[in-house]
């Protein structure tokens, strides 16, 4: 059973930075891409950011030089270090993964960061 556990979401005010961790467990096969998407409330979830097994990370235009995605191969790990928040950055953040093999899809369960203004 493939399980993407996420930590590191909390409050924060503007400004500040924080630290957002998901690991995979329980997979047979390697992970492919990897990456973080976030929804508030009344919005649709959006693609943060991603990154490839080879490291080539890829950003929403909102976070471009205020976010970034990092990744632990050997302990199927993605990071995702989020500096200069704003309150706009205020979302439920869910790590993605895409199992290498059988294409599928994994998702966490989500974790709550709330920027105050």
């Amino acid at each position: 059973q493939v399980q993407l556990v996420e930590s590191g979401g909390g409050l924060v005010q503007a400004g500040g930075s924080l630290r957002l961790s998901c690991a995979a467990s329980g997979s047979r096969f390697g992970f492919g891409a990897m990456g973080w998407f976030r929804q508030a409330p009344g919005k649709q979830r959006e693609l943060v950011a991603s990154i490839t097994s080879g490291g080539s990370s890829n950003y929403a235009d909102s976070v471009k030089g205020r976010f970034t995605i990092s990744r632990d191969n050997n302990k199927n790990t993605v990071y995702l270090q989020m500096n200069s928040l704003k309150p706009e950055d205020t979302a439920v953040y869910y790590c993605n993964a895409v199992q290498q093999i059988t294409g599928r899809k994994y998702w966490g369960q989500g974790t709550q960061v709330t920027v105050s203004s």
